[in-house]
This record gives C-alpha cells, sequence and structure tokens, in this order.
C-alpha cells in the first residue's frame, strides 16, 4: 500500500514538473520601459508562509517578461515587518536569473505591520535620487504595495508625502478591508492602480498590473530639445546600437487640424509627399539630429524608424512647435559695472540672422554721443571712459542681414568714486582719553563713522560706533580702556569708503565709554 502511495506520488510530481516546463515564459517586454520599481511586500504574523510564498510567486510572474538594467527596469523589495528590511535595492539585480533566484530566496519577516516606518525608509533613502543604491534621476519612480490589508497603520500621510515628490503608488491587497484607506494612498486613476484579489487568485490580475506599470515607466524614446525659430534637436535613445543598419527620418509641417504642438509618443509617420518634408539617415550609432530649414512659430513633425535586418522596430514620432521669431535684441542687461566702465549685454544671439550691433551711448541729460559697432556673434561690450556716479542712456541696434533693423534702450548708472580716509592719528590725553584727527579726499562725503573697541581680552567685544557730519575732521574719546582700537571710515552716498585704524594705548581701569566733540 505505501508503496502504492510513494509510486502515485512520485508519478504526480513528475506530471506536474513537465506541465511547468511545457508552459513558455511570457514574451520579453524589450525596449518599453525605464523607471524604477520599488515592492513593498508585507511579511508580518498576519501573513501566513503560504500567502507570503503566493505574492512572491505573483512577484516572480509579474516581473519576468521586463528588461532589467541600468537604461531599462531597476527593481527593489522592501520587506515589511517589525524591522523593515530592504531584501535588495535598484542596484542589485540587473539579469532576470538574478532578481527570480532572490525572489525564490527571500524569506518573511513576521512580527508587527510597522508599514509606516517602511514607507520612511522608502521615501528618505530607497526611492530618493542621489542617494547609495537610490533611484535615477529624471526617471518614473513607482512603489507597488502588496499586503493582506491588516492594519496598514497611519500609511494615508506618508503615501501622500511620495506622490508629493514624483512617486507614483500602486496596491494590491488580498483582504477586502480598509478600501476607504487604500483608494486614498493610490496615485489616480484608481480603478487601474488599485486592486482586491484573493491570494489564490492573483495571477488574474498580472497582466493588467503589469499593464498598468508599463504605462507609468513607458520610455519616451524620442524628444526634441534646443528648439529656436529654425531649428530643433531630434534626441532618441540609441536602439541600433551593435547592430547593422540606420535610422530614418522625416519631418515636415505637421498638416493642418493634425494634433497639438510638444507632444512625443508612438505612431505612424506622416505623408512624406510633400516637398516641405525632409529626409535624414543617421547612423546605427548615433542618437541626436539636427533638423534645419525650420520655420517660426510653425508645428512640425518627425518621425525615425530604426532600420536593421537583425530586429525590427517601431517607428516613433513626435510633434513641436518651432519659437516665434524674436528679432534682436530683445532683452538688454547690464552684467558689469565700475566706476568708469559698465559691461552691457544683449540677447537672444542671433549670428545668422544679424550683420552687426550698433551700441550708442551718452550721460543724461545732454551728454556727448558716443558709438561703437561690433559684430554678429558678440552679445556683450565694454564701455569705458565714463564717469563716476553719473546715469547713461545705452541703445543697442541689430542690423538684420534682412534689411530690418530693431532697437532697445536701458538706461545704466556707474559707480560712485569713494576714496579711501587720506590720514588718521590718534593723540592721548590723559590716562583714558584720546584726541582722534584725521584727513579725507575730496569726494560727495556724507559724512564719517567711527567705531572703536577694547583689545584686552577682559574687556573685548564692547564695541561702541558714531556717526559724524562731513565737516568734522577730529573728536576726543574719552574714558577708554587701557588699549583701544578706533577705525575712522569715510561715508559716500552709495557706499563706504575704505578706513584707517589705529590702536591707543594707555593706562586705565577705567570701563565705561565716552566721547567728546
Amino acid at each position: 500500500m505505501e508503496s502504492h502511495m510513494l509510486f502515485t506520488w512520485m508519478l504526480l510530481c513528475i506530471l506536474l514538473r513537465q506541465s511547468a516546463t511545457q508552459n513558455p515564459a511570457p514574451e520579453g517586454v524589450l525596449n518599453c520601459c525605464e523607471g524604477d520599481v520599488l515592492f513593498l511586500l508585507d511579511s508580518s504574523g498576519s501573513v501566513s508562509a503560504y500567502e507570503h510564498s503566493r505574492m512572491l510567486t505573483f512577484l516572480s510572474e509579474l516581473l519576468l517578461p521586463f528588461s532589467l538594467g541600468e537604461d531599462q527596469v531597476r527593481i527593489g523589495l522592501l520587506q515589511v515587518g517589525t524591522r523593515p528590511r530592504l531584501e535588495f535595492g535598484f542596484g542589485t539585480h540587473s539579469t532576470q536569473s538574478g532578481l527570480q533566484r532572490a525572489l525564490e530566496n527571500t524569506k518573511p519577516l513576521r512580527g508587527d505591520t510597522n508599514t509606516v516606518e517602511a514607507l520612511r525608509m522608502a521615501k528618505e533613502w530607497v526611492l530618493r535620487p542621489g542617494t547609495a543604491d537610490g533611484a535615477r534621476e529624471g526617471l518614473p519612480r513607482m512603489l507597488v504595495w502588496l499586503t493582506d490589508g491588516v492594519k496598514p497603520g497611519d500609511v494615508i500621510g506618508p503615501m501622500a508625502e511620495l506622490q508629493e515628490e514624483g512617486v507614483a503608488v500602486l496596491v494590491v491587497s488580498t483582504g477586502h478591508g480598509n478600501y476607504q484607506v487604500l483608494r486614498q494612498v493610490v496615485t489616480p486613476p484608481v480603478e487601474s492602480h488599485l486592486y482586491f484579489v484573493d491570494i489564490d487568485d492573483m495571477s488574474i490580475i498580472t497582466e493588467d498590473l503589469r499593464d498598468a506599470i508599463i504605462e507609468i515607466i513607458r520610455a519616451e524614446r524620442i524628444n526634441i530639445r534646443d528648439v529656436s525659430t529654425n531649428s530643433a534637436t531630434l534626441q532618441w535613445r540609441p536602439v541600433l546600437s551593435g547592430l547593422a543598419g540606420y535610422y530614418e527620418i522625416h519631418f515636415g509641417p505637421l498638416p493642418t487640424g493634425g494634433g497639438g504642438d510638444g507632444g512625443t509618443g508612438t505612431g505612424t509617420s506622416p505623408s512624406t509627399g510633400g516637398s516641405d518634408f525632409q529626409r535624414l539617415t543617421p547612423s546605427a550609432d548615433s542618437s541626436t539630429a539636427r533638423l534645419t530649414g525650420l520655420k517660426p512659430d510653425t508645428t512640425y513633425t518627425a518621425t525615425l524608424t530604426p532600420k536593421s535586418n537583425e530586429q525590427e522596430f517601431n517607428k516613433l514620432s513626435v510633434t513641436f512647435k518651432t519659437k516665434p521669431e524674436v528679432l534682436s535684441p530683445a532683452v538688454v542687461t547690464v552684467s558689469e559695472s565700475g566706476q568708469t566702465s559698465i559691461r552691457v549685454s544683449w540677447g537672444p544671439s542671433q549670428p545668422e540672422m544679424v550683420a552687426s550691433y550698433y551700441i550708442e551711448y551718452s550721460a543724461l541729460p545732454r551728454g556727448k554721443l558716443h558709438a561703437v559697432t561690433v559684430g554678429r556673434t558678440q552679445n556683450s561690450t565694454l564701455l569705458t571712459n565714463l564717469q563716476p556716479d553719473t546715469t547713461y542712456l545705452v541703445t543697442v541696434s541689430a542690423r538684420h542681414t534682412s534689411g530690418t533693423e530693431k532697437a532697445m534702450s536701458v538706461k545704466v548708472c556707474t559707480e560712485e568714486v569713494t576714496p579711501a580716509l587720506a590720514d588718521l592719528q590718534l593723540t592721548t590725553v590723559g590716562s583714558d582719553s584720546v584726541q582722534v584727527d584725521w584727513k579725507s579726499s575730496v569726494g560727495s562725503l556724507r559724512g564719517y563713522w567711527l567705531t572703536w573697541e577694547a583689545q584686552e581680552s577682559s574687556v573685548t567685544g564692547q564695541r561702541s560706533s558714531l556717526y559724524l557730519p562731513p565737516d568734522s575732521l577730529s573728536t576726543r574719546l574719552t574714558h577708554l580702556p587701557p588699549e583701544t582700537r578706533v577705525c575712522v571710515s569715510p561715508i559716500y552716498r552709495t557706499a563706504r569708503g575704505e578706513g584707517l585704524c589705529c590702536t591707543a594705548q594707555f593706562h586705565s581701569d577705567a570701563l565705561s565709554y565716552g566721547f567728546q566733540s
């Protein structure tokens, strides 16, 4: 009897193994996605060993089709228990075989369901760009939470903080409670990002959840940058690297009613029969192409088709709008200002449209007019031999190759001359007073600023100051400490000039401060 049961059990195992080997693995989802996905797995005491095993099997099937790696999808696993633990981070597994082995060897933590602490770890460490083994900058980030729904804790606040930082949140619950809580923590739309399923039926949501993940982390493999009035750069991920072939690019004005501007996506190429459409064929190792000869303020479409006999790729298309024609100068600014010189800058830079720039400047209200001409590649010039503390009117005119001229004016000011103090003398008077005398250079003086401070360590920090009118050239300070440093600085309309300092030395125990004019 026992031998018959043993034979039956062995036969069943063989049949199950054959059945498993006959089920092909899902077809690889190649070149579809790029992003970092962190799975938050409840493995506390409320989850049985069987349920934990079923969740890991579900994750294994869910992730099997994804291409892993630095420029593809990266997976992390954070388990929830009394002390949450990061089983592996985003940079750990770059192959499916390594990921599958890691999932198979993952053991439950048990203990309390400390989801709040796990979310803190996810926010401050795993999903934060720039941290060691953390998420990548500028790519989609996602948290997929697998829970039995038992006492999840106060997760609404931490989940909201993750979403505020750009993390998409999806939830799979094997329990049917806490619906109101879970619907608040997922990223909209709720119907495709929140799943309630029995532990034995998790496989029925595998495809839907995978599609939801792909929708969020689908790689934008073609985009437009550096758009100007007559050109733009098309950029794409080099899917032909290492393969024989080339890229075919068609671009031209979008037909009337053909769509919006600025979007990206996949699609079929528009008709290329019109004379306005151009064709480029970059090599297989290219990842950018400059589109030129465009018209200002016009919506264009560009289609990229990777061509290779070794593998078939989808066409990718993008629409964008060139910038309106803005003739330089549209902005004139002062980038540097001195007492006798000013650097004037202007933009936008349009060397292909401008023949030269003509700069006129004169002191207001009726100063002599000066002028200088600079080349079309310059976007600034230094005006010299100016008068200090003077307002100038500067006019920048562009002479365009089309014959058009455009000018823009701006008022600028040179800095005031602030001569330094010419001389400073201290004469001790008695045991605790000093006579302060100084000389100042000629200038638009507004007064003098005096400061004095004890130098001895026992009284340091007792600093005093005094303002005196511009016609003052001396004052007397009394009741000073034995060693006092005195400084005098000239004050001008816009700034304080460079001052001088001297130390008065005499013998006194007085600590009170005072002055006498």
